[in-house]
C-alpha cells in the first residue's frame, strides 16, 4: 500500500502546491507601516476587540542561529533555548536564543526520512514544568505517529533525550503531503495537521486520519467533546495541514496547502469539512468551510502560522514570503500583506516569541531532500 500510495504521491506532485515545487519568480512585496495589536496585547492602544489596523510591519531584530540542516518544528523553553527538529537528520537540537549556540540533545529512533517525511512538528507537554517531556511528529517505516520523549538536560550532549513512548500512531504516510504540526491547544489538548499523501480520497473518509486536524488527549486518546463520538478527528477535508494557531480569544486557526489555485487560511471549527478535494479555495458549496483567506499557490506554499498582535503570521514556501492576515473575529479585517519576499528563502515556521516578538525558522531543503544554499536560520522578528 505504501508503494501505491508512493508512486500516486509522485505522480501528484508535479502539479500541486507543495513543500519540493519550484520557486517562482518573485513579484515584490508591501512596504508597510503602522502598528497593530491583539485582544489585551502589550501593544493595543485601541479598543479592546477592534481590527488592528489594515497596514503592519515587520522588522528582522537578529540572526539568532544560522548552519541548521532541514530545520522543521520549533519549540521555545519555558526558561530560554529553542528547540529545533531536523526533518532529514531525525535529531532534536537546542538553541541558545541570546549567544546561538547549538547543543544536540540527540537523534529521535525509528525517523525515517524520505521526501517530505521525517522529524516534524515538536511540541512541549502542558505541564512540561514538572515532567520535561517533548512530543515529536515523525515519519517512520510504516507510518507517522507521535512520541513524547523525557528531556534530561543534566545528561552529557547528545545523551539528553530519553527513550521515546509512542502515544499515537498510523496516520498515513507517503512522500508528499505528511501534514507534521502539533501544538497543545489552550484547553491543554494536542492538535496535529496530517495530509492525504497524495490519496485525495482520505480527506473526505471520516475514518481515515490522512487529510484531517486531530485532537487528543497528552496520552493520545480521543478529546472529550470531539465532534465524531469515540475518534480523534476534529475536523476534515484538508489537503496538508502544516500551520496551527490560536488567537487571542482561543479560536483555532490553520494553513493549508492547495493543489494548483488556492492556498489558504482557515479558521477551525469542530466537525469543519474544508471540501478537499472538491473544493480548493472558497466554494459556493454550502457543505464546506470557506476559507477566510487564500493566495495563489506560486505566492505561498503555507507551512507554520503564528497569532500576534491581532493578525495571523503565515510563513510560505514556495512564495518565500511571510505573510500577515489581520483578524476582526473570525474574518480578515483587511487584505493579506506580504514581507520579506525573496530575502531568506522559503520559510518554514513561525512561533510566538511574547508581545510583538516571532520566531522565524528558513527551510532551503526542498521536499525531496534537495539542499539549498545551506544557510538555515531562525529569525528574531519585531512585529506590527
Amino acid at each position: 500500500m505504501t508503494a501505491v500510495l508512493a508512486t500516486s504521491a509522485l505522480l501528484l506532485a508535479a502539479g500541486c502546491s507543495s513543500d519540493d515545487r519550484p520557486s517562482p519568480v518573485d513579484t515584490g512585496s508591501a512596504t508597510p507601516s503602522g502598528k497593530g495589536g491583539d485582544d489585551g496585547s502589550s501593544s493595543a492602544a485601541r479598543p479592546r476587540g477592534t481590527a488592528p489596523p489594515a497596514k503592519g510591519s515587520v522588522t528582522v531584530v537578529r540572526t539568532v542561529t544560522e548552519d541548521l540542516k532541514s530545520p522543521w518544528g520549533l519549540a521555545p523553553l519555558p526558561d530560554g533555548g529553542l528547540l529545533v527538529s531536523s526533518r532529514d537528520e531525525g535529531t532534536i537540537t537546542r538553541v541558545d536564543e541570546k549567544t546561538g549556540k547549538k547543543t544536540e540533545l540527540g537523534e529521535v529512533p525509528g525517523v525515517a526520512p524520505a521526501g517530505e517525511g521525517g522529524l516534524m512538528g515538536l511540541a512541549l507537554s502542558p505541564t512540561f514544568a514538572s515532567d520535561h517531556m517533548i512530543y515529536a511528529y515523525f515519519t517512520t517505516e510504516s507510518d507517522n505517529r507521535i512520541a513524547r520523549m523525557l528531556y534530561e538536560e543534566d545528561k552529557p550532549a547528545g545523551e539528553q533525550l530519553g527513550a521515546p513512548s509512542t502515544i499515537f500512531k498510523g496516520i498515513p504516510k507517503g512522500v508528499i503531503h505528511n501534514g507534521g504540526r502539533i501544538a497543545f491547544g489552550p484547553d491543554e489538548m494536542l492538535y496535529a495537521g496530517t495530509g492525504e499523501t497524495g490519496d485525495r480520497g482520505l480527506a473526505q473518509d471520516k475514518e481515515s486520519l490522512g487529510g484531517k486536524i486531530l485532537r487528543m488527549t497528552p496520552d493520545g486518546e480521543p478529546a472529550p467533546g470531539n465532534p465524531f463520538g469515540d475518534s480523534v478527528v476534529y475536523s476534515y477535508g484538508h489537503r496538508n495541514v502544516q500551520g496551527l494557531a490560536w488567537d487571542g480569544k482561543q479560536r483555532l486557526w490553520a494553513s493549508e496547502f492547495g493543489q494548483d489555485t488556492w492556498d489558504e487560511l482557515n479558521h477551525i471549527g469542530p466537525g469543519d469539512n474544508d471540501g478537499w478535494p472538491d473544493a480548493e479555495g472558497k466554494s459556493d458549496d454550502g457543505d464546506y468551510k470557506n476559507p477566510v483567506a487564500q493566495w495563489h499557490t506560486d505566492e505561498a506554499s503555507p507551512s507554520g502560522i503564528a497569532y500576534a498582535e491581532g493578525s495571523v503570521w503565515m510563513a510560505g514556501l514556495r512564495g518565500k514570503r511571510l505573510w500577515r492576515i489581520p483578524l476582526k473575529g473570525t474574518e480578515a479585517s483587511a487584505g493579506p500583506q506580504a514581507f520579506l519576499t525573496g530575502k531568506y528563502g522559503r520559510l518554514r515556521t513561525v512561533v510566538s516569541a511574547g508581545g510583538d516578538k516571532l520566531w522565524l525558522v528558513t527551510s532551503e531543503t526542498d521536499g525531496r531532500g534537495t539542499p539549498g544554499d545551506g544557510d538555515d536560520r531562525i529569525l528574531e522578528l519585531e512585529v506590527k
